[in-house]
């Protein structure tokens, strides 16, 4: 059937589904038509995205998965996993390693980091978050944070590198509210989810950035701190500066 779907799409829908619930549909893998309108993959941006028209077919609710079956509300609903696939991608390796009996490793594509054990230094792996200032492309160049982690997983999310600025001297960002279907800017700058799996850690980070600083991402963190052991760290704006909100455990 062509609508059938194998495992590994039906686990990343199944698990998206859960935190667009939790989240109240501020993470979306149906925003596939507003990515595309605003130019952020791949395709011609339109200047003015019409955002009432496209919000027709973006809502987790329009998709689910039944007897193996992809159904749709709308044949024009499209699925867009790149705010959870990478993750996923990384805990599939990490099933590889582990069958393998490895027992030590950090495993990072495209900054979505899981790792057990120790590094040759025999302590635990140490992972940098990036200090987000617009256009900040380096490759570790620029710092904000070291953190130690073991046994976990990591994934930052922010509005730092995937960005333009059209005619009005606007900055648009990658980052898009599935919601109203409006690019977020925020004074969030960044945000790092550590987390049991690295699907769960990737997507988590999207959330928590689409939400932004006038939604309640804090609010919203600490609560998944309390209910799934999600720990988190947020860059912020503050002037010429930047805030730190972190869990507890980043604070030393």
């Amino acid at each position: 059937l062509t609508d059938s779907v194998d495992s590994h799409i039906a686990y990343n829908l199944e698990l998206a589904h859960r935190i667009s619930e939790k989240s109240g549909g501020y993470y979306d893998v149906t925003i596939r038509p507003l990515v595309d309108a605003w130019g952020f993959s791949g395709k011609e941006r339109e200047e003015s995205p019409n955002v009432d028209s496209l919000l027709e077919f973006v809502g987790y609710e329009k998709v689910r998965i039944e007897n193996g079956r992809l159904i749709k509300e709308d044949r024009r609903v499209q699925l867009d996993f790149n705010s959870i696939a990478k993750g996923y991608t990384v805990d599939l390796a990490v099933e590889e390693l582990e069958r393998l009996g490895v027992e030590n490793y950090l495993v990072d594509i495209g900054g979505e980091v899981r790792c057990k054990g120790v590094n040759k230094k025999g302590v635990a792996w140490r992972v940098g978050i990036e200090t987000p200032f617009d256009g900040n492309q380096s490759n570790g160049e620029f710092i904000q944070q070291v953190i130690s982690l073991s046994n976990c997983s990591m994934a930052t999310s922010g509005n730092y590198r995937r960005y333009y600025v059209n005619d009005d001297g606007r900055k648009v960002a990658h980052t898009l509210d599935p919601r109203t279907g409006e690019s977020v800017i925020s004074e969030l700058l960044s945000a790092t989810v550590v987390a049991p799996t690295c699907a769960e850690a990737d997507a988590a980070a999207t959330m928590f950035m689409a939400m932004g600083s006038d939604s309640g991402a804090l609010e919203h963190a600490r609560r998944c701190e309390e209910e799934y052991g999600w720990e988190f760290y947020f860059i912020y704006a503050d002037g010429a500066d930047y805030k730190i909100e972190c869990s507890e455990r980043f604070r030393d």
